[in-house]
């Protein structure tokens, strides 16, 4: 079978010869210390992308079948985004930042955190027309003129727009990216400022939405219309943290719910049966909407504090909801008994079906390069 094969059976409940093995990336700082000991070049660790060749190259070093991130992406954000300014410089280099998104941060020298946000360009329905507003219309260039992550092949891409899609390998799962449906507002608007707007402004908090949730569908929309192939769709948000979401699951479930609602009985009208979702944090009450609305694979499953696994929400809501992610990275610090100590915990909960064990998030800088490879090993050796 191929990893594309292997990873389609897990997740539908079919008989497969072994289970794949699956990652989600690396820290910067993983690679570069993996290259100062020897196990990859400092050329790769610089260039290390999700799904390009290097990362196949150090996938295949360590054992890895394939990254889930395989996506072909259209732009469904900003477009353009913002350049990029920095604002004012402090003596002890502290910049302040206008980025991307039109938030204004504080950037560190040497900090290896998410900066913080200290205001954002999106506060009001003026702010919204000038400055979001038209960067958020639908153009043939979203999608024609994307960036994808090298390892897929398509058919000719859009009366051959893109031709070089159709020289990629189809060993892997291919997915659909489509879109970000409220985490991209809360990266313009801010936690603080996406909560009083619905309250300040319900009707601009709509509007916001629904442009995104078109914008999102009509990307969709054209990618899949193309004739090109996909194993899977994925959506981001990043809406949550240790103690629960971002947004009142009430007004999630009411608000949002009903985009991805008609984006993924779109994707199921090309075949597609599986929809997975990138959120981080405690995720669990924001699952009935999902599951409501199409969306039935979770990832990354964060073991975090919490210990996030698949079990507890299997009983709940039954087959129809699978899992990628859920593997506990923090023992790739440790050593081979440690390993295999995590690996029979995911025993049970891979003997579930619909579940493929990944590290719940990019590998961080304590990790081993041996423990790594002995993970990919006993993977192989134990659920084949």
């Amino acid at each position: 079978m191929t990893n594309r094969e292997r990873a389609m059976a897990v997740l539908n409940y079919r008989s497969y010869d072994r289970l794949p093995i699956v990652h989600f990336g690396f820290w910067r700082e993983t690679l570069i210390k993996w290259g100062n000991q020897g196990h990859i070049t400092m050329e790769q660790a610089m260039s290390w992308g999700d799904c390009t060749p290097v990362d196949k190259q150090i996938s295949d070093k360590l054992g890895f079948d394939f990254g889930w991130y395989n996506c072909f992406s259209p732009n469904t954000g900003l477009f353009p985004a913002f350049d990029e300014q920095v604002i004012e410089e402090s003596a002890d280099g502290t910049q302040k930042v206008l980025d991307c998104n039109g938030a204004i941060v504080l950037r560190k020298s040497g900090a290896g955190s998410i900066p913080a946000e200290i205001d954002h360009l999106l506060k009001n329905r003026i702010s919204w027309e000038e400055h979001y507003l038209p960067k958020l219309q639908f153009a043939r260039e979203r999608v024609t003129s994307c960036d994808i992550n090298t390892g897929t092949e398509f058919k000719p891409f859009l009366n051959g727009g893109l031709d070089f899609l159709k020289n990629f390998s189809r060993e892997n799962p291919v997915g659909l990216f489509c879109g970000s449906l409220f985490g991209q507002i809360r990266n313009w608007l801010g936690v603080e400022g996406i909560s009083y707007l619905y309250f300040d402004d319900e009707p601009l908090y709509d509007e916001i939405i629904s442009t995104v949730g078109e914008l999102c569908y009509q990307c969709t929309e054209m990618a899949l219309s193309s004739g090109a192939k996909f194993d899977f769709a994925h959506f981001w948000e990043d809406i949550c943290f240790k103690n629960g979401p971002l947004v009142a699951p009430s007004v999630f479930n009411k608000k949002v719910g009903p985009y991805y609602k008609r984006i993924t009985d779109l994707v199921r009208s090309y075949g597609i049966k599986i929809v997975s979702l990138d959120c981080d944090g405690l995720i669990d009450s924001l699952i009935p909407t999902w599951l409501n609305n199409g969306v039935n694979t979770m990832f990354p499953i964060e073991v975090g504090t919490w210990r996030a696994e698949i079990t507890p929400w299997r009983k709940k809501y039954g087959k129809e909801l699978r899992g990628v992610g859920g593997m506990d990275k923090t023992v790739f610090a440790l050593d081979s008994k440690a390993i295999d100590a995590e690996i029979e915990r995911l025993r049970p909960i891979i003997e579930l079906g619909g579940y493929i064990p990944c590290p719940d998030h990019r590998i961080a800088p304590d990790a081993k390069w041996e423990n790594v490879q002995y993970y990919c090993e006993r993977i192989r050796q134990v659920f084949a």
